[in-house]
């Protein structure tokens, strides 16, 4: 088990035209035996999180444990 260090960019629309985009970053500490786990926890986090975004760039950028 590591700990891995992950970054999601979300982007959230106004609806209904979406011409008003917000784009926010998050950071997460994941505990996950694969990078594949981390990013897939850093996601369904992000995804919970975060109901009303577009858009989700997760990325995993190293091992901190």
């Amino acid at each position: 088990m590591h700990t891995y260090e992950v970054f999601v960019d979300i982007k959230e629309c106004d609806e209904p035209t979406c011409l008003i985009s917000h784009v926010m970053e998050t950071r997460y500490e994941i505990n996950a035996d694969t990078l594949n786990r981390a990013h897939d926890s850093a996601l369904n986090q992000a995804e919970h999180e975060y109901p009303r975004a577009t858009e989700y760039d997760v990325r995993v950028t190293r091992v901190l444990r």
